[in-house]
């Protein structure tokens, strides 16, 4: 079976590249960039260029499928690089192609706020997509990097799979009508999504699941589950937004970076300002056979299994990394 996780954010070490290979995850869609701008993005794919040297043996940059092939007949686990925030393009929309060169293959129009491009899911008014937004799009679709609309709002995400020539992605979030959380995506906006041959990663981050740290893997697996019966099976994938061994102070990075002097508790709260605990059957990289098992238990067959746990993935890569040039 092939395994491919479409977003995480751990404090990575040789330990967790380790955890990748135990749990055979074969491929792992990785944020490089929060709120960093252009140069220190770069930096951080230097940092990563290091990783790739000092753990040949566990890990190989990814730029497309191809490179999932070759990570899994070599036993390693395959790198793809993406931004939750736009800022690495800063105002420039030449920026785009740089990035992708160096290996960026997703990026989302906006964290929680308004960004130059869309409007975030934590913003009062929804205008859509901006008028650069809509010629960003259009490059990213032109290059082969992808529209992640994870923590947009409503409308800015249904205008942008409409926009865009491409599928779109919402790499890490579950349905809001099983969960209502901000973050969570209403059904209008995941058919939007995935009726343009879109795709939905389902998130393990505890704010996104009913009942927090406490959701069972069986109440998990029934909301992929009622999600297949809605949208189609083909649609559905792994994003567990696993954000392992982080120190809280960079959940306080991700939700107020450089736009507020006062603090902002996102989806948490002053009581509960940090990283919550996962859920016990999904602490690291080998939780995912727990997922793969609690599958088959709410009835998926095989190839369903195989197909929400990494194929589909696999085949939207394919897909989407090589551009519309």
């Amino acid at each position: 079976m092939m395994i491919i996780d479409n977003l995480q954010y751990a404090n990575w070490s040789e330990k967790i590249f380790n955890q990748m290979r135990e749990g055979n995850v074969d491929a792992v869609h990785v944020t490089i960039s929060y709120h960093e701008t252009f140069r220190e993005t770069v930096l951080n794919f230097e940092k990563w260029n290091l990783w790739f040297e000092n753990y040949s043996q566990l890990i190989i940059k990814g730029s497309t499928a191809a490179d999932i092939d070759l990570a899994k007949k070599t036993n390693r686990t395959a790198i793809f690089f993406g931004f939750q925030n736009p800022s690495p393009i800063e105002d420039d929309i030449g920026l785009i192609e740089i990035l992708h060169t160096l290996g960026a293959r997703f990026m989302q129009l906006t964290y929680n706020n308004q960004s130059l491009l869309a409007t975030g899911c934590y913003e009062d008014n929804d205008a859509g997509i901006t008028r650069m937004g809509k010629q960003v799009i259009k490059e990213m679709n032109r290059v082969g990097m992808v529209v992640d609309m994870s923590h947009s709002a409503d409308h800015s995400t249904i205008q942008a799979a409409e926009i865009s020539e491409s599928p779109i992605a919402i790499t890490h979030a579950n349905p809001f009508s099983w969960h209502p959380a901000l973050r969570n995506k209403r059904d209008k906006v995941i058919e939007a999504v995935v009726s343009n041959g879109g795709m939905i990663g389902f998130s393990l981050y505890p704010h996104h699941l009913r009942n927090g740290s406490h959701c069972t893997l069986s109440d998990f697996c029934s909301m992929i589950a009622q999600s297949a019966e809605k949208y189609g099976v083909e649609s559905l994938g792994i994003g567990s937004d696993l954000c392992q061994d982080q120190p809280d102070s960079i959940v306080e990075w991700m939700r107020v970076g450089r736009w507020s002097k006062t603090m902002d508790y996102g989806e948490g709260s002053a009581d509960n300002p940090g990283f919550p605990k996962q859920p016990d059957w999904f602490a690291d990289n080998r939780g995912f056979k727990n997922i793969a098992k609690g599958l088959t238990d709410v009835g998926f067959d095989e190839y369903d299994v195989e197909a929400i746990m990494g194929k589909n993935w696999y085949n939207f890569y394919a897909n989407n990394f090589v551009g519309l040039d």
